[in-house]
């Protein structure tokens, strides 16, 4: 499945008030990361200025594998490929053709409440993938937006064996990296278990959100096998294309995304935490 992308226009898209969105780039004029990092900085600066309203950067990567603060070495790829370390949460992913993402800058109310602002980001996404025919859910304790499983006993058995002996359960030092495409993340929806459709991490400086999502729309998963995404050994990702058996465009997706995403973060209450 490809990812070419047409129709998407570039710059901004008008709103006199609320949330205002900025298309960085898309198909050909995908945006490489380092870019797009320094445009962040640029955006967050001047919100926290309050010289413009919350925005969201919505774009397309270059191929490129980023790693949070929390990244381990034995997340990394094997074969040296570089990575680019960032300053939000969360472990090591992959960005690029084919996945819609998403960085909202945005003014949160003190004390900065991290955790609500994810679940709106899942929110948003949830129903704009309900749009398209797709169920995603939440996984407790994983952040992002996540097409479940069949029940552990319905699953395939990997390798002739029972799930009851998968290695990636029972052994701490299992490497999915190394064990081919039997346990590689890009399968997991052949092996009918839980799989992330879209991965968030996110950082907050100043009261000001920064970084965002990534929505796996018509991706090569096969660039996630390098890696243990998001740190995650027993579990896969998938995307929009994949769960639907047919192509689809991010030109397709991002007017949904766009609409879901102003509906929720516009009309949130960012109530302070209560402390």
């Amino acid at each position: 499945m490809g990812a070419a992308v047409t129709a998407i226009s570039r710059g901004e898209t008008p709103a006199p008030e609320g949330l205002r969105f900025v298309h960085l780039g898309f198909g050909d004029d995908a945006v490489d990361y380092e870019s797009a990092w320094q445009e962040q900085r640029r955006i967050h600066a001047a919100r926290f200025a309050d010289e413009v309203p919350d925005t969201c950067l919505l774009l397309e990567h270059l191929s490129v594998y980023t790693a949070g603060r929390r990244t381990s070495d034995d997340e990394r790829p094997l074969d040296g490929t570089p990575v680019v370390d960032v300053d939000r949460g969360g472990k090591i992913t992959w960005h690029g053709p084919g996945q819609l993402i998403g960085y909202p800058i945005q003014k949160l109310p003190r004390p900065v409440d991290v955790v609500a602002h994810v679940r709106r980001l899942e929110e948003a996404l949830i129903r704009a993938c309900a749009e398209f025919g797709i169920e995603g859910s939440r996984v407790e304790g994983r952040s992002g937006v996540w097409v479940l499983g069949d029940p552990l006993e319905e699953r395939p058995a990997l390798g002739g064996l029972n799930l009851d002996f998968d290695p990636r359960l029972a052994d701490e030092l299992f490497d999915p990296r190394l064990n081919g495409p039997e346990y590689a993340p890009s399968n997991a929806g052949q092996r009918r278990e839980d799989r992330k459709l879209a991965a968030i991490g996110i950082r907050v400086a100043k009261g000001v959100t920064m970084h965002g999502f990534s929505l796996n729309v018509n991706p090569d998963n096969t660039s996630f096998d390098k890696i243990v995404p998001c740190g995650i050994r027993d579990a896969g990702v998938a995307s929009l294309a994949g769960e639907l058996g047919r192509d689809i465009t991010i030109a397709e997706v991002l007017p949904v995304v766009e609409k879901h995403l102003r509906d929720v973060l516009e009309n949130a209450e960012l109530l302070p935490r209560a402390v």
